[in-house]
């Protein structure tokens, strides 16, 4: 394993495709980071981490100032044992070792080699996730999910927006099940999730948060979030403050 990186970066910077010969676990220390792969899309907070395969071509933006840290591995070490990219949940023994790693331009190599061993250990009991938005492929779908990734308060239903990309509900209900592995519902619902994710980094409030992605009350909101995300919109935003005022080492 070698290549450990920190990479600052603004409110809504992008890192543009690209892919690695090793395979790499980026996560931010702070801040909100969307990874990108031509089948899906992960929004990654501090608490979670994204694993992706040596090869496979992915871009990064940032959701609110977000310090990015990226360890490598060679192709021999597979720790999560999954050839596809994965979120998974970051502990906060992993979470020290990934700064330490990637500050650690002082450590000696028996300390890095040491490091490295505790992170090879967490990353094999860490818990994968199902967070993915996945982007179906068919033309069809892809111009449904782009009306929905530029207006997540679009609520129009499957047939209406079929009359828009030239398709019939029941194709396009079809398709979604067997292309994103699930409804069309849930994978509303899901990007409304991710969208609210990265406006919550950016500083909104959860009351514009809720409104600027298609839900109708706050509550109805804070409901959807704790299920798929695990905690309350507070929740999160008390833990991405204490975060961000965590010193930085180096």
């Amino acid at each position: 394993m070698n290549g450990p990186a920190r990479v600052p970066l603004a409110d809504r910077e992008r890192i543009d495709w690209h892919h690695h010969a090793r395979h790499q676990l980026v996560c931010p220390r702070n801040g909100v980071l969307g990874v990108s792969t031509p089948t899906g899309m992960w929004t990654v907070p501090p608490d979670r981490a994204a694993w992706i395969p040596a090869g496979v071509a992915h871009a990064h933006r940032a959701y609110g100032p977000t310090d990015m840290r990226a360890i490598m591995f060679d192709r021999p070490l597979n720790p999560l044992g999954v050839d596809q990219p994965t979120a998974l949940a970051v502990s906060p023994l992993l979470r020290e070792v990934i700064v330490s790693l990637t500050d650690g331009d002082e450590l000696t190599d028996d300390e890095r080699d040491n490091l490295e061993r505790v992170a090879l250990d967490q990353l094999r009991r860490a818990d994968t996730l199902h967070l993915c938005l996945p982007y179906p492929a068919d033309p069809r779908l892809r111009d449904v999910a782009e009306i929905l990734l530029e207006d997540p308060t679009d609520h129009r239903t499957l047939a209406e927006l079929g009359m828009a990309v030239g398709a019939g509900a029941r194709t396009l209900s079809r398709l979604f099940r067997v292309q994103a592995g699930m409804s069309f519902p849930q994978w509303r619902t899901q990007l409304r999730l991710h969208h609210s994710l990265k406006l919550i980094a950016g500083g909104e409030s959860v009351t514009t948060t809720a409104a600027s992605s298609g839900y109708s009350s706050p509550s109805a909101f804070i409901q959807a979030f704790r299920a798929y995300f695990g905690i309350t919109p507070g929740e999160y935003c008390r833990s991405r403050q204490s975060c961000d005022s965590s010193p930085h080492r180096g």
